[in-house]
């Protein structure tokens, strides 16, 4: 959703560059973190898409019920994004944060979804080339799908190296029937 991304962003950018200036990076993402925990409870969000509540009164609640896990500038900012019409997006500005944060960390989670189980080894030899070619410190989550047959296929960002057998197959098809 793009839309989504694009309405979040500068509410993340503006709450990243405060929490940097402040030192309190950490302490944001944890508020952010609970608050799009909190958006993603039926509950929260029919509280958050109410129509029969004011902005100010979502705020308080939610306020209310994160209790001390948010401080006054991240109730502040909660309010500003209830002022603003901007609670659902809670769960795109905490992504939004985060690739601030891994973006100033200097790091990159990849998503490698392998056709077999990759041992420890194998995992420290790939976050190793990707580390030397992307440049940035690599945290790796690997999943397994059966289906494609060999290889792997990895997520990096917008980077997506598909070394897949079953995606060489598919290739190798489109480039027949042209």
């Amino acid at each position: 959703m793009a839309e989504l991304s694009t309405l979040a962003r500068p509410y993340a950018k503006a709450a990243f560059e405060y929490a940097n200036e402040k030192g309190a990076v950490d302490q944001w993402a944890e508020m952010l973190s609970l608050l799009a925990g909190l958006s993603d409870f039926d509950a929260v969000a029919e509280l958050i898409s109410a129509p029969d509540q004011t902005p100010a009164e979502k705020a308080e609640k939610l306020i209310g019920i994160c209790g001390d896990g948010l401080n006054d500038k991240g109730a502040n900012f909660l309010r500003n994004l209830a002022d603003n019409r901007r609670l659902p997006l809670l769960s795109e500005i905490h992504v939004q944060f985060n690739v601030f944060q891994a973006e100033q960390d200097k790091t990159l989670d990849v998503d490698v979804v392998a056709a077999r189980t990759m041992d420890q080894a194998q995992q420290d030899r790939l976050a190793a080339a990707l580390q030397q070619r992307l440049q940035r410190t690599i945290n790796i989550k690997v999943s397994v799908d059966a289906t494609l047959i060999g290889g792997a296929v990895i997520r990096a960002g917008d980077t997506i190296i598909d070394g897949s057998v079953s995606g060489r197959l598919a290739r190798l098809a489109e480039a027949i029937n042209q």
